[in-house]
């Protein structure tokens, strides 16, 4: 993001740069899969434009927006490219969404057609699915639903190779995805993202605080993050881009990270939260080395991140991301500063302020706002969220709702988050949605959800509750009543009951004063009742 101008389409936009790359290297490969499948960069491109193609036949038309509901694999890769070829917007949704929350989602993205995985299906039965009326199904046979037309998965296989017809060409300041992020004071928020602002992420992701380029065409960056995260998308950007190649795993794996670093090939990584912690403690075996692995970025930068870079020979790197922006903070390679995000790249400025939007002393801890001097390298708003993105974008600049500091040169420190959003093992979850589905249960009169420190790092949920009037709770038994009603990652760990929530003399919930407390004596621990949540795996598509 040196230049103050947009990047032409034929750098950005996702349609031009699969057609270089198709035309330009056909036989490279682009994608590398967890049971060894591959996807050369010829091979995608006709993929992609077979998806475009068979998206018009069922009416999908350039802006519009379709779901896609799959977990990593070379379907969701199939039908992200299909749905951008043609101009349309790749809407992802979290595997773990279910109930409300799911509703929220499929009723704010307004899509008509949704592509997903069979395990999934049954799932839509359960919700107002607004406006959406086609599901094309993978990976398994499709199930009735009532009111949707089910299709199966060669719906989206059309006989055409021609590159699908366009009112318009696609332009870089076209939406290219929305992807959601946890609300705080509200509902989940769909953040536009243009292909500008993907671009910039890309770059971002691959480039030092200098801009200078560490990744290339003969890279290959492993995906170990969720293409409904930019954890995975960017990544996946990064190396379209560079016509680079990407190691899509299904998830991240302490005993088996080496021996995958090995056998596909990766030299580039992002170790999100506890993964280098992992990674540290894990006795040497062998297979770590003559690794092929040159470059580590490590969110956030542990003094075990640091020890990582020197006990395997690798470049270490940081930054600070999110959805909304574009790696608008990050370090010099190397960085020995623990804790630091870094400073703010070429292109881009930013500022700690009070509540007035005034700049707080070096020292102080301020909320971090930004602004780049090239258009459309950040988000342009929140779908059908007008006042969200204009509280968001206030006098000018995008407030992240972070609290920062900053010392005498220039790091910046993330201190905590102003809002309410927890972060559990990779996770933004959302307070408000937690609180929603808590106090659905019918014993239960007000609940508020804070984080709490976990010993694994990142945080841990804390649900406090007060009880309508003549009703008892077993703690146990709303944690039963949730597992069906949310992610597995959302429920809460720790349950404390309390006679009233404690309120600001305007009725607000103090959430500082549950935080303050943490986890007391009284505290219901599901861990430690013995109470196992796990995740319910989709299997990859094969």
């Amino acid at each position: 993001m040196t230049s103050h101008k947009v990047p032409a389409a034929e750098e950005c936009v996702l349609s031009c740069l699969l057609e270089r790359w198709g035309r330009e290297t056909p036989e490279k490969v682009y994608a590398t899969f967890d049971d060894g499948t591959q996807l050369e960069y010829g091979e995608l491109l006709r993929l992609a434009r077979r998806t475009g193609n068979a998206l018009q036949t069922l009416g999908v038309k350039q802006g519009d927006t379709v779901l896609v509901w799959l977990p990593n694999g070379p379907e969701c890769l199939r039908a992200w490219f299909g749905i951008n070829v043609i101009g349309a917007v790749y809407v992802p949704i979290n595997t773990a969404y279910r109930g409300g929350i799911l509703q929220h989602v499929v009723n704010n993205a307004g899509a008509t057609v949704a592509i997903v995985h069979a395990s999934l299906l049954p799932r839509l039965g359960d919700i107002d699915r607004a406006e959406l009326r086609k599901v094309v199904v993978i990976g398994g046979e499709p199930a009735s639903i009532g009111g949707l037309e089910v299709l199966p998965s060669s719906a989206l296989d059309s006989t055409s190779e021609n590159a699908p017809p366009l009112d318009r060409p696609i332009a870089p300041w076209d939406t290219q995805t929305i992807i959601y992020t946890s609300g705080t004071t509200g509902p989940s928020k769909g953040v536009l993202s243009s292909y500008a602002h993907l671009y910039a992420t890309g770059r971002g992701i691959s480039a030092d605080r200098d801009g200078i380029p560490y990744l290339d065409s003969s890279d290959t960056f492993m995906v170990n993050l969720p293409l409904f995260h930019v954890g995975g998308t960017g990544p996946s950007y990064a190396m379209l881009i560079n016509g680079g190649s990407i190691a899509m795993v299904d998830r991240f794996d302490t005993g088996s990270f080496w021996s995958t670093v090995a056998k596909t090939r990766t030299t580039m990584v992002i170790l999100l939260g506890v993964m280098a912690s992992f990674l540290m403690k894990r006795t040497d075996n062998g297979d770590e080395k003559d690794s092929p692995l040159k470059n580590v970025t490590v969110i956030p930068l542990s003094e075990e991140g640091i020890a990582f870079g020197k006990r395997y020979g690798v470049t270490t790197h940081t930054l600070f991301n999110m959805s909304e922006v574009s790696c608008p903070l990050a370090t010099e390679p190397n960085p020995t500063v623990a804790a630091a995000c870094g400073k703010p790249r070429a292109g881009v400025e930013a500022r700690l302020v009070d509540a007035h939007d005034c700049e707080v002393a070096i020292g102080e801890i301020g909320e971090l706002v930004l602004r780049t001097d090239t258009p459309w390298a950040m988000n342009h708003g929140y779908n059908k969220a007008a006042e969200a993105t204009a509280l968001a974008w206030r006098n000018g600049w995008f407030h992240t709702g972070d609290a920062f500091r900053v010392d005498q040169d220039g790091n910046f420190f993330f201190v905590d988050r102003f809002k309410d959003a927890i972060r559990r093992r990779g996770e933004n979850i959302s307070s408000f949605e937690v609180e929603l589905e808590v106090a659905a249960h019918p014993a239960i009169r007000e609940a508020a959800a804070v984080s709490v420190p976990s010993e694994h790092g990142e945080d841990d949920v804390l649900v406090a509750i007060s009880l309508a009037e003549g009703q008892t709770l077993d703690p146990a038994d709303l944690i039963h009543f949730l597992k069906p009603r949310m992610a597995h990652f959302m429920v809460p760990r720790y349950i404390r009951i309390l006679g009233d929530l404690p309120k600001t003399p305007t009725n607000k919930v103090e959430k500082y004063l549950l935080r303050r407390d943490g986890v007391t004596a009284d505290t219901f621990d599901r861990d430690a009742a013995g109470i196992v949540i796990k995740s319910e795996p989709v299997r990859p598509l094969r």
